[in-house]
């Protein structure tokens, strides 16, 4: 009997954090959704104005304008995105220790065709989501 009682503990440990990782997931993923928007649209100022905490401290809002003119704005318009991958982490390389839900998306420009996306949203301070690390391959 005690091993059952065990066993379903444990069960129900495991629904919970998969649970909560998956309610993770959902809300980093609308954060994404929102802030790749503000960039798809070409609005570049408002998207740093919105990004993480993190990101805004590592990297210059001219700054950021300067990459996205240089590395975004020539793909020209999104014709479609499709989430590939969609991964949390609490350890990413190169970044405080913090949650993160690491997004990758096949998407296609007009400009360029074919190229992979990868937004990560981070979980500030606040409490909201925010992405920090943007980049396209």
């Amino acid at each position: 009997m005690r091993k059952q009682i065990l066993c379903l503990i444990g069960i129900l440990l495991l629904t919970l954090c998969v649970c909560s990782c998956g309610d993770r997931t959902s809300a980093a993923k609308g954060a994404a959704k929102h802030w790749l928007t503000l960039v798809d649209s070409g609005n570049y100022a408002q998207s740093w104005e919105e990004a993480a905490a993190v990101m805004k401290t590592t990297v210059a809002k001219e700054q950021w304008l300067e990459i996205l003119n240089a590395n975004r704005a020539p793909l020209g318009t999104l014709i479609s995105r499709r989430l590939s991958l969609a991964q949390y982490t609490s350890d990413l390389p190169g970044a405080p220790a913090g949650q993160y839900v690491v997004l990758t998306y096949e998407s296609t420009f007009a400009n360029r065709g074919s190229v992979i996306e990868t937004a990560t949203p981070t979980l500030d301070k606040d409490g909201k989501w925010r992405v920090s690390v943007y980049y396209v391959k």
